[in-house]
């Protein structure tokens, strides 16, 4: 059977976002501008694919489950590659919050699924996903900023102004990632306080949960 346009559409972006870890972790300015180009095409997908899905009436199993796991993909991969340039000054304790949190998640997703159910997105989770792009998105703005920067030192085109601006720039990514943990963080607690009962039947004995059902 053929894969529906959303869905190849979603493996698109699971492709797009190994090309924007990989640029983001390359140096030089043009990898860096393929790093921002890549992510807000990868975005925009994160839209349409669910739109298509919507309006063709091809939603499906897989697209509830590929969507979200690949939304982890391309977070996760730029934070992680946000985490290995030091001018960044990116913690990496908000990146491990931000994927715990999604493994946790995806965890849960998996536990649904042995069960027959299948966990769509919440509110409170598509809005983390949609303030982690654009917290990303403004990191990948600094670094592209910061490289071209870099970048035009050695024509001795920099001027105290601009210097004063990168000084700036350098609590930015920071006070981003951190902000970015937080919200995951409170979205992840969200998630487990909805699905507890879920999460509670599945670590309980079964022969037990039989014995109170008769």
């Amino acid at each position: 059977m053929n894969m529906t346009l959303a869905n190849r559409i979603t493996m698109l972006r699971a492709f797009m976002s190994v090309g924007v870890f990989v640029c983001i972790v390359l140096h030089g300015v043009w990898f860096r501008l393929a790093a921002l180009a890549l992510f807000c095409a990868a975005a925009f997908t994160d839209w349409l694919d669910g739109k298509i899905a919507r309006e063709t009436g091809t939603v499906t199993h897989f697209g509830a489950i590929a969507d979200p796991f690949v939304d982890k993909i391309l977070v996760g991969g730029a934070f992680l590659a946000f985490a290995s340039i030091k001018s960044l000054n990116v913690p990496l304790w908000a990146v491990f919050i931000i994927i715990a949190r999604e493994l946790m998640v995806s965890s849960l997703r998996a536990l649904a699924a042995l069960g027959g159910k299948v966990l769509s997105a919440e509110k409170a989770g598509k809005f983390k996903t949609f303030f982690q792009l654009m917290a990303a998105f403004a990191i990948l703005l600094v670094l592209n900023f910061q490289t071209m920067l870099l970048a035009g030192s050695g024509a001795h085109t920099i001027t105290p102004q601009m210097v004063d601006i990168y000084r700036l720039t350098l609590g930015i990514p920071y006070w981003i990632s951190v902000l970015t943990a937080l919200v995951t963080a409170a979205s992840g607690a969200a998630y487990l306080y909805n699905h507890w009962a879920m999460l509670q039947d599945s670590w309980s004995d079964p022969h037990l949960r039989k014995a109170q059902k008769k």
